[in-house]
């Protein structure tokens, strides 16, 4: 006789608790907009020259386009699982388990990324081995995710302050030490070429990736309170934010600077210190590092919902989904599913060169975008038509031209970037081949809470 299945019903059910203004918080934590800033941008200036704001508006365009599509797909589905429920909604099982398996790969390798960044910033106050630094605020953040989610919105809402102090001090001193005016920023140019619409493009994946975050809102929709409509409104009211804490800062540092080799080549606690000296600039760097750890905290905590949403979808041996749906008996938290996305970034931190997996982790996230477009434009057919949900407006040139632009992007990445995405993609399709779809009425069953 075969083990009856548990109805979602009987699922563990996380607790609706956040208010617009938390999800928001914790959301543009993620974003980490001042991390962006201090880690990301400097390889845009470096490539852009004075055409980085440019390149920078280019990729908030698109962004947005993007967040139209989370804040459409969000409200009709609104579930932890993010992208993959989305995803399976609209474009089915396979097509969902595939997304799956591209944010996992996302949630692994991005946190460690940014965490290894933490000893180049502490270089100003103390030194510290980089594999070190990185592993452990990946330690520290993977704990502090266990506790429950308004909590961490506290805590994330005093280092975002923080962070936002640190990106407003660079904008403040760019401007105040002004080299060039804003004609500079309309007819760019670059180190040793000329700006084109080819070099445009070829940061335009790094931009996006810069504003890469705001889908967060999407991951607490079971924790947030009349998801239909705050999930919406979160996207927008944290890509905005996000768009000011990192264009204007770049744009001060595109007029501040002293040349472009400088800033091809320096970073903004170098620019800092020939602005305001040795101390500011010092400061600075420790408000990069808060930053820092606010974007792998919040991303423990998304990581975590995605995995406790594959085990409530059953997505794995009836054990490891019980292990993964574990809620903390104190703080409601998926303190399982928290510790086996989380440790795995601290070894990682620590022992592999995971800097180098950069290029393609912006392959995955246009992968996924392209998905989630191609969802968006399936919004509006059958039953999803009429559903309740927040829609966008222009649809559906918004996704089409969504697709259109990743997909030029896409061809401008390297070959060994698409190949290692391509493998991801390979391995995800022969787990569903020869697990999940022997299985189809007891493994991958995506469910939706009730609001």
């Amino acid at each position: 006789m075969l083990k009856q299945t548990p109805s979602p019903q009987q699922s563990p059910k996380l607790s609706r608790v956040l208010g617009l203004f938390g999800a928001v918080m914790l959301t543009l934590s993620c974003i980490t907009p001042a991390s962006s800033l201090f880690i990301i941008i400097p390889e845009v200036l470096a490539g852009q020259g004075s055409g980085a704001t440019l390149t920078l508006v280019a990729g908030l365009v698109v962004s947005a386009g993007i967040g139209c599509c989370y804040a459409e797909l969000g409200t009709l589905t609104p579930s932890s699982g993010g992208e993959y429920a989305m995803v399976h909604t609209l474009l089915g099982r396979f097509a969902g388990w595939i997304t799956f398996g591209l944010a996992v790969a996302l949630l692994v390798v991005i946190p460690p990324i940014i965490a290894l960044g933490t000893a180049d910033y502490l270089a100003a106050l103390v030194d510290v081995p980089r594999p070190l630094a990185g592993a452990v605020v990946m330690l520290l953040a993977t704990l502090l995710a266990v506790l429950d989610v308004r909590s961490n919105a506290l805590i994330t809402g005093i280092f975002l302050a923080v962070e936002v102090v640190a990106a407003t001090v660079v904008a403040v001193l760019g401007f105040g030490h002004a080299q060039r005016g804003v004609g500079a920023l309309v007819a760019p140019v670059v180190p040793g070429g000329t700006f084109t619409v080819g070099v445009l493009m070829a940061g335009l994946t790094v931009t996006m990736f810069a504003f890469n975050g705001f889908g967060t809102v999407v991951y607490l929709a079971e924790e947030i309170k009349h998801p239909r409509r705050n999930v919406a409104r979160g996207v927008f009211w944290s890509l905005g934010l996000a768009a000011v804490v990192i264009v204007v800062p770049a744009t001060a540092a595109v007029l501040g600077v002293g040349s472009l080799d400088d800033l091809a080549n320096g970073t903004f606690p170098h620019f800092v210190r020939s602005w305001a000296g040795d101390g500011v600039a010092a400061a600075v760097s420790l408000g990069i590092v808060v930053a820092i750890m606010n974007a792998v905290l919040v991303m423990a905590l998304q990581n975590a919902r995605v995995l406790f949403s594959s085990g409530r979808d059953r997505a794995w041996p009836e054990p490891v989904n019980r292990a993964l749906t574990r809620l903390h008996p104190r703080w409601g938290s998926p303190w399982v599913a928290t510790l086996v996305v989380g440790l795995p970034g601290v070894a990682m931190a620590a022992l592999l060169a995971i800097e180098d997996l950069l290029g393609v982790t912006s392959v995955i996230v246009c992968v996924v975008s392209i998905l989630l477009a191609v969802a968006a434009l399936r919004a509006r057919s059958g039953a999803h038509a009429s559903a309740p949900a927040w829609r966008m407006p222009f649809w559906p040139a918004v996704p089409v031209l969504v697709i259109a632009a990743l997909a030029y992007a896409l061809a401008e990445q390297s070959t060994g970037d698409l190949l290692v995405a391509g493998g991801i993609v390979l391995a995800c399709a022969l787990y569903y081949l020869l697990y999940l779809r022997p299985r189809a009425e007891s493994r991958w069953v995506v469910t939706t809470p009730e609001e």
